[in-house]
């Protein structure tokens, strides 16, 4: 294979000596004003990137339709995350072009496609903003099109970490409000066969069970956690209910390891806020529960891919040894130079869809059916306050259905 050497060399001199910006600080800015709950500048910045055409495209637009969601601008977040998962799909190539670059200088030249329980986010995301919005029906279609994600992503083997057990349960949670409960159930086994320490999972399954007719399970599963209590309101067609789907902190970022840049590493972001209070007026105060912990998820990822980015590194490695071989052979100073060049521009791959919460909550409050006011408060590890909240607002509840509300805390 014919491979042109001169722009090789010289790209790799740029690297060197005019420095390229890696993902992590292209958008570092961005996250610390999305922080700081100042969304119009953080849009301002990562709408660009999200625009431009190129290798990191992908990640871009899930940066950006993030922020959009963090916004409130769900509507406008919806755009850019069903973009996105078009785009996601086209992303199952890579160009030789860009192959040969990944080779020679590093894997940021190949097109993100993202990791498994990235791609899974994408509906979930899409499925939360439709919930808000009240739009059951378009939530109902990203449900089916996570199931037939997972039916693929089964067929490949994929793990239980990377199959996002919050996007199952997130699924059955749908099909619940939408009184299918026989595919809520389905749909709540499943999550069950992939995390069993969904705080909330023992009381689904039995209740889902149970709705569904299915007695059998519902005796099994009864059997199975004699613990849980069944609770009027599973029946009550008076009566309503308020699920708040907490999103905590920020995800693990991606760093260079320590002992070498080619080698990346995931580093755990601290928050002060751990857990969500929810205060309904005149009923009292309750405590989210724990879903899902995409932190885990992620260095899970990158650990289970070791092995294959070894490899990769490995045969990237020879490739540069072969390339410098031809052109030392017609000139032997910059045989050396491209060889310098192709070794020193090789670095760790820092792209990752890193505006995602660090963990997953749920708050789940049966209410008759009415009009309340509602506020969330954020809370350390010790239970105090930290100043992350979301101020009053009325929530209306109506007989037979579930009202959701998303919140993220951010510091």
């Amino acid at each position: 294979m014919k491979i042109y050497l001169r722009p090789v060399f010289f790209a790799g001199l740029f690297l060197i000596f005019g420095g390229c910006a890696t993902y992590q600080s292209q958008v570092l800015e961005s996250r610390r004003l999305l922080q700081e709950r100042k969304f119009d500048a953080a849009l301002a910045k990562l709408k660009p990137l999200a625009d431009k055409d190129s290798g990191d495209k992908l990640i871009h637009l899930l940066d950006y339709g993030t922020a959009l969601h963090l916004a409130g601008n769900l509507a406008e977040s919806n755009k850019v995350f069903l973009f996105a998962d078009k785009f996601a799909e086209s992303q199952d190539y890579h160009s030789v072009s860009r192959v040969t670059g990944s080779m020679l200088l590093n894997e940021e030249m190949v097109q993100y496609k993202g990791d498994t329980f990235e791609k899974i986010f994408i509906n979930a995301f899409l499925a939360l903003n439709f919930l808000e919005l009240g739009q059951l029906d378009e939530a109902l279609v990203e449900t089916r099109r996570m199931n037939e994600k997972y039916k693929k992503l089964r067929g490949e083997d994929k793990k239980s970490f990377e199959l996002n057990p919050f996007a199952k349960y997130l699924s059955a949670l749908i099909w619940e409000a939408d009184q299918k409960w026989d595919d809520a159930y389905i749909a709540y086994s499943e999550t069950y066969a992939l995390d069993q320490t969904i705080q909330t999972i023992k009381s689904d399954l039995i209740r889902s069970a149970k709705m569904s007719r299915r007695m059998d399970e519902y005796k099994k599963w009864k059997a199975a956690f004699p613990e849980v209590p069944e609770l009027p309101s599973w029946s009550d067609k008076s009566s309503g209910e308020l699920i708040v789907i907490y999103q905590q902190g920020w995800g693990p970022r991606k760093d260079f390891a320590r002992h070498d840049h080619r080698v990346p590493t995931l580093r755990p972001v601290s928050s002060i806020t751990q857990t969500a209070e929810l205060e309904i007026q005149s009923l009292g105060k309750f405590q989210s529960e724990f879903i899902y912990d995409t932190e885990r998820a992620a260095i899970k990822t990158l650990q289970d891919d070791a092995g294959a980015l070894l490899a990769r590194r490995l045969a990237a490695f020879a490739a540069k040894e072969v390339v410098s071989d031809q052109i030392r052979q017609k000139n032997e100073l910059l045989g050396f130079l491209s060889n310098v060049a192709m070794h020193v521009s090789e670095r760790a791959d820092l792209r990752q869809w890193s505006t995602l919460p660090q963990t997953i909550r749920l708050i789940k409050v049966p209410l008759k059916a009415g009009s309340y006011q509602i506020s969330i408060q954020g809370l350390s590890g010790s239970g105090s306050p930290t100043g992350d909240r979301l101020e009053s607002r009325t929530v209306t509840i109506k007989a037979g259905r579930k009202t959701f509300i998303n919140w993220r805390s951010l510091n």
